[in-house]
């Protein structure tokens, strides 16, 4: 990777042997149980279920003579759907872990071209950028969103960020939307000129001419067949696009937001050496959170994305496994007398997360 990630280091330093331990104690847990660390028969009836309520509606939409009331309802069925194909499906495919076949991975990391994204941005935002640099203010873009929304206390105040914990919720829902007409454009841009890569670079033409095929498929099989089939307004499916995308964009918003951006998760900075203050697995327990891991259907729906903390530390072992390993790293950070994060309901970790943006869009103390 060339860019000023590359100025940035992590301790070596952890007299706790923290990450050792918890290694050590997770790969013993798999031994014993003689698992694999990848997806089982579990992900495979959730792929199934999940590629279902994402699909079947846009069939019915188009075979079924029924009033478009259903149709705008089947749109947020949609939406659902398109959000855990994305946690639990095309994220174990990007992360290694839905299979321990290489051309299966690839093939389930590639279902982001249905959701309106890129595999090369993805995993260049998600796979370096986030799980490397977590709340690393300037690294991590999911604390970027221009000027609109302010994260942290280290990027820039603006007047209007008094308003962010009401207005804030209304922009979570463009994201995927964003992904369809604009973000993987700008990204692949920068990308590109920074050299940014997760394993080979790609050859500038080659991913140029993917992102532009890829986007006009997806164009003609979300707006222009439905346009030729159905007997509506061309505007009323644009409205059933952009509810779908709006579902599906609020639901990964949101989740993604409850793992990070909260009053108990630190966002420190590096030091003038560009040196960090903690090892990189200790980094990740200080700046992530858990939520409602007791709840099947979260746990269930979200794909493991609740159990943040086991996420970080262990991107390459499948989201079903995280429920068993938590109780090991819990008991392992409390060993080490670290930090290990969590709240005990989606619903505290929400107003946890507001109380946080209503923080963050205080004038901040003139000093």
């Amino acid at each position: 990777m060339e860019n000023t990630q590359n100025h940035i280091r992590f301790s070596r330093k952890d007299s706790t042997k923290f990450f050792r331990i918890l290694n050590k104690r997770v790969n013993t847990y798999f031994k014993e149980n003689n698992l694999k660390k990848t997806g089982n028969w579990k992900l495979h009836l959730k792929t199934i279920t999940m590629f279902s309520l994402f699909l079947t509606p846009y069939f019915l939409i188009l075979t079924l003579d029924i009033s478009q009331w259903w149709m705008l309802l089947l749109t947020i069925v949609m939406g659902a759907g398109m959000a855990g194909v994305g946690m639990n499906i095309m994220h174990d495919g990007n992360h290694g872990s839905y299979s321990s076949k290489k051309w299966v991975n690839k093939f389930m990391g590639g279902t982001i071209y249905i959701l309106a994204g890129n595999v090369y941005n993805w995993q260049v935002q998600h796979n370096v950028l986030h799980h490397t640099y977590t709340n690393i203010h300037g690294h991590d873009e999911d604390l970027d969103a221009g000027r609109i929304i302010r994260f942290t206390e280290h990027a820039k105040w603006q007047k209007f960020h008094r308003f962010q914990h009401y207005y804030s919720v209304f922009l979570y829902g463009l994201l995927t939307f964003n992904w369809a007409i604009t973000t993987d454009f700008k990204q692949t841009k920068r990308y590109l000129k920074k050299k940014l890569a997760y394993g080979k670079m790609p050859n500038p033409v080659t991913q140029w001419s993917i992102v532009a095929i890829t986007k006009l498929i997806y164009i003609a099989v979300w707006i222009v067949i439905p346009m030729l089939i159905l007997s509506i307004a061309w505007w009323k499916i644009l409205i059933g696009f952009f509810v779908m995308h709006y579902t599906a964009g609020l639901i990964l918003s949101v989740v993604f937001q409850l793992a990070h951006v909260v009053k108990q998760t630190d966002m420190p900075l590096p030091d003038e050496t560009g040196s960090m203050k903690n090892t990189w697995a200790i980094h990740q327990l200080f700046t992530t959170v858990n939520f409602s891991t007791k709840n099947k259907i979260v746990n269930w729906f979200t794909g493991g994305l609740n159990h943040q903390v086991e996420h970080h530390i262990f991107p390459n072992i499948s989201h079903i496994h995280y429920s068993k390993i938590a109780k090991i790293v819990k008991e392992t950070a409390a060993e080490c007398n670290l930090p290990y994060y969590e709240y005990e309901t989606t619903r505290a970790a929400i107003i946890a997360h507001f109380k946080h943006l209503k923080a963050m869009g205080a004038k901040p103390a003139i000093s």
